[in-house]
């Protein structure tokens, strides 16, 4: 029905904050978007992939070759001593727990929330949650000086009985907590892979035909078989979410059940929990900056993507800045002289300049995307982004070196500095990771097609075009 010449103005109904045409540009189909993203599955690697790769490899065989002399000689030549037990190992170690907790936690939360800005994320995230937790149970086997008696942290039967390990060790809830918590992920993370993979099973030939009829565990695409995935994935979701809670709580308790100032707070399990989601959300948002221009990818991670991740990360940078606050005011009013001294020394002490990079990259660095001219420049984002993770490396540095470099008895007080064995295992730590995510770049999707898809499909149910007008 047609009204001419109203006497009202009559609103035009408003559309979503962020509509499905927004999420995917250049008029793509269906057919546009399975070619699209398999492209760099089935050509041969280009010379910037190469690069990266060679690069990644690299670091990591520096990482490989630190750890080799440290275990064949022994953990003396890292710089801890009597006082400053813990150094880069563990730093290293609660950042990638951090990192990987994030990854899996975003694509559930989402996916619980239904937001449509996920799809081009989701499979990256959870990606990256898998290669960040193998970097980060490396670290403890790595602590342990004879990483082939690691078997020792689990309950296994010899000839004189079930040998039981020590439950009250603190570290020993890692263990079970990190592996429950991989096994989650990576089943979240594999049978959201599954229609993908029959795709790329329908398209390929010969052996890779093979190996991906294999993986996709025969999926044929029928109502049921969609009815049940989706079930499958609402379930592992709720799954997942409390999961990601606990453990990070778990995490964050070795510390604060121990008597260290600093570390003796019930602050920690929260803190710890919103510092890896906004780690994680830095960590997706400087990797999908870097696919979308290397693999040609801007039309499926759009500003509309990168506009709800800065926002996230605003959020969440700014409750990391009050849990700093709350961590001072509690020293404060505390009225313990050795809560105090504490954190004085974190800002005042000889490792002064960790707490203010920490502070200035944390806190500073994620106002700045209030503006939306900074959100729209996609240098100034990595730049950021960047930063966040400097940040947060320093923030587990501050928290663990710093709180025992300086304790109770004047006496014992020792300085701390790391070696080059040291900065060879960090080093390697991310030549690991981004070996790992190069590969599985190059042999899996990193977009999932399905829900791209599905995205495209509503758009043109409601009438939208790529730029979300109505067509003429």
């Amino acid at each position: 029905m047609v009204l001419e010449a109203p006497t009202l103005a009559v609103p035009a109904e408003p559309r979503p904050a962020a509509t499905p045409a927004a999420l995917v540009g250049g008029q793509k189909s269906c057919r546009d978007v399975t070619q699209d993203i398999c492209a760099p599955l089935e050509r041969r690697p280009t010379g910037l992939w190469w690069a990266a790769f060679l690069g990644a490899a690299t670091l990591l065989a520096i990482g490989v070759a630190s750890v080799w002399y440290q275990i064949a000689t022994g953990i003396g030549t890292w710089g801890l001593n009597r006082t400053v037990g813990w150094g880069f190992d563990i730093t290293n170690f609660v950042f990638w727990v951090g990192i990987g907790h994030a990854g899996t936690l975003i694509s559930a939360v989402l996916l619980l929330f239904r937001q449509k800005w996920r799809t081009s994320i989701n499979r990256s995230a959870e990606a990256m949650t898998i290669f960040a937790v193998i970097c980060a149970g490396l670290y403890p086997v790595i602590h342990m000086g004879r990483p082939w008696l690691a078997y020792w942290v689990f309950p296994y039967p010899n000839f004189r009985g079930p040998l039981w390990v020590n439950w009250r060790s603190a570290l020993l809830w890692d263990v079970f907590a990190i592996g429950t918590y991989f096994t989650i992920s990576l089943v979240f993370w594999y049978v959201g892979l599954i229609p993908d993979l029959a795709t790329l099973r329908d398209r390929a030939r010969g052996l890779r035909r093979r190996i991906f009829g294999v993986l996709s565990f025969g999926w044929d695409g029928s109502a049921r078989t969609w009815s049940r995935y989706e079930m499958a994935c609402v379930l592992l979701a709720s799954l997942a979410t409390p999961l990601v809670v606990s453990v990070h709580s778990v995490v964050s308790t070795d510390f604060a059940t121990s008597v260290v100032p600093g570390w003796h707070t019930t602050v920690l399990p929260p803190y710890f929990v919103i510092g890896a989601v906004f780690s994680g959300f830095a960590m997706v948002l400087m990797l999908m900056l870097i696919a979308r221009k290397v693999m040609s990818f801007e039309h499926y991670i759009t500003p509309a993507h990168i506009q709800a991740m800065c926002k996230i990360l605003v959020f969440t940078g700014s409750i990391v800045g009050l849990a700093y606050a709350t961590e001072l005011f509690t020293a404060w009013y505390s009225g313990s002289p050795y809560e105090q001294f504490a954190f004085a020394n974190r800002i005042r002490g000889p490792m002064g300049w960790s707490y203010a990079i920490m502070v200035l990259c944390n806190v500073v660095a994620p106002q700045l995307l209030w503006s939306r001219r900074v959100r729209g420049s996609l240098g100034m984002v990595f730049l950021i982004t960047i930063l966040v993770n400097v940040g947060m490396w320093f923030e587990r540095f501050v928290i663990i070196a710093t709180s025992l470099q300086r304790d109770y008895l004047p006496s014992a007080w020792s300085g701390y500095t790391p070696t080059m064995v040291e900065v060879g295992a960090l080093i390697g730590g991310f030549g690991l990771f981004f070996t790992l995510f190069l590969l599985f770049c190059r042999f899996l999707p990193m977009i999932s097609m399905f829900e791209i898809k599905a995205v495209v499909a509503e758009a043109q149910h409601h009438g939208h075009d790529a730029k979300g007008e109505e067509p003429r």
